[in-house]
């Protein structure tokens, strides 16, 4: 047995913290520099980390959290009441990304780089690729701004959702018509299922959280998270195995059902320190550790950079119409579009789907190895623009406000009666 995975863990912590700091000097996120760490160690430029099936995942296992706790920390009346600008971003997010990235791929893909098969096919996969929205960067950054419970974060939110479920309808449309034996009708039946599957586990587990409330009052707290992990667990492997949808749905839908107990605020406090020591220091520089940058000729870089271009103007536009047709804002709006520009692991999975189906020639996955990596680390810088000059609750519904206020109230008698009970615990030790 190989202990070396125990450095690479120790490389990696160290160095995300020291690249996050340096990060956050320059009023950049921390999640920036946790990218920039896993790219200057891995492969792609000092060689020092190398992608290996534990780091994968453990990193899968980060994402997981990191989506359940935003789910804990979602109003779910403000997602519904956001459900329709969501579905709109999605579905506008979805289109134009779709038409222009198979746009550019039709000019490119004739000639040296024509590939046998269906062209139109193979044009549309392209822009299948650059649907997907990885919202695990955008969340973590959005949280540790503290916008992540405003109106845009909930969008945000919701559009994710209906987005990975758009990309997956389109990756099965798209590899239906190229001979695969999977059925469209069949995986929206699955998505229809695991929807009402999480809708029924969601109310009984809330039933089931509150009468063991109930029978164990104040006592063995720590029961609780453990129950939370657990139910998270089991709801993301069910969505991905079963259901075939993404595990990062489930574990969202998971933290949606937590968020409706009365001990919500205690679990998620339980994993922040989880995420924040182990999980979540290794899933950012997994990404940049994945990363190897091939060699290219002058007509692959063009086409990267064109790529690269329409990746990040496409959901702007594409998201910003959708949130523009509902009305909001034109700030909330370039909020919006920013926040969903990130690519992440979906897109590689829907790459390597595409090649394994020969829907894609191999030449052009190190373009799309480096979209995923500049979309990735420029999310996080956009998102910092876009809201630089708001105030910590700006954008927060009024009765999201009046909550956060008596929250704090709360916690302040709290400390109060604390520093009360030390007082007098000490004045009694002097009288002895």
């Amino acid at each position: 047995m190989s202990y070396h995975y125990l450095l690479d863990i120790a490389l990696i912590l160290i160095s995300t913290k020291i690249f996050g700091l340096l990060t956050s000097r320059i009023q950049l996120p921390q999640v920036v520099g946790a990218l920039i760490a896993g790219l200057l160690l891995g492969p792609a430029c000092l060689g020092w980390l190398q992608a290996t099936d534990f780091l994968s995942q453990v990193s899968e296992l980060g994402v997981i959290v990191i989506m359940f706790t935003a789910g804990i920390g979602t109003d779910l009346k403000e997602l519904k009441q956001t459900g329709k600008a969501g579905l709109l971003v999605a579905l506008c997010g979805v289109l134009v990304p779709l038409f222009l990235g198979a746009g550019l791929m039709a000019l490119f893909n004739h000639g040296e780089f024509a590939y046998p098969g269906n062209a139109f096919l193979q044009n549309i996969f392209m822009g299948t690729i650059l649907t997907a929205t990885s919202v695990s960067i955008t969340v973590e950054t959005l949280k540790e701004m503290g916008k992540l419970s405003t109106k845009v974060g909930n969008t945000i939110l919701a559009a994710a959702l209906i987005d990975d479920i758009l990309g997956l309808i389109c990756l099965t449309l798209v590899t239906s018509l190229a001979g695969s034996d999977v059925s469209i009708v069949i995986v929206l039946l699955k998505i229809v299922a695991f929807f009402l599957f999480a809708g029924i586990v969601g109310v009984l587990a809330v039933k089931a959280f509150n009468w063991y409330e109930k029978r164990v009052h104040d006592r063995n707290l720590h029961r609780f998270p453990i129950l939370a992990f657990v139910l998270c667990l089991l709801m993301a492997y069910l969505a991905e195995e079963i259901f075939g949808v993404a595990d990062i749905i489930g574990a969202f839908a998971a933290g949606l059902v937590i968020a409706n107990t009365s001990k919500a605020h205690y679990i998620e406090s339980k994993f922040s320190p989880l995420s924040y020591l182990l999980l979540t220091p290794i899933f950012f520089a997994s990404i940049g550790i994945k990363v190897e940058v091939p060699q290219m000729d002058i007509t692959i870089i063009i086409f990267t950079i064109l790529l690269v271009i329409i990746a990040v103007i496409t959901k702007l536009i594409g998201c910003g119409l959708g949130a523009k047709i509902c009305g909001m804002p034109t700030r909330q709006c370039v909020q919006i579009g920013c926040g969903m520009v990130c690519r992440g692991e979906v897109a590689l999975i829907v790459a390597d789907k595409g090649m394994a189906l020969d829907l894609l020639n191999p030449v052009f996955s190190g373009p799309i190895v480096i979209m995923i990596v500049f979309c990735t680390i420029l999310t996080p810088i956009l998102l910092k623009m876009v809201f630089k000059g708001e105030n910590r609750y700006e954008g927060l519904e009024q009765s999201d406000l009046v909550d956060t206020y008596e929250m704090k109230e709360q916690f302040d008698i709290v400390t109060d009666r604390l520093l009360d009970a030390e007082e007098r615990r000490h004045e009694h030790q002097s009288h002895s």
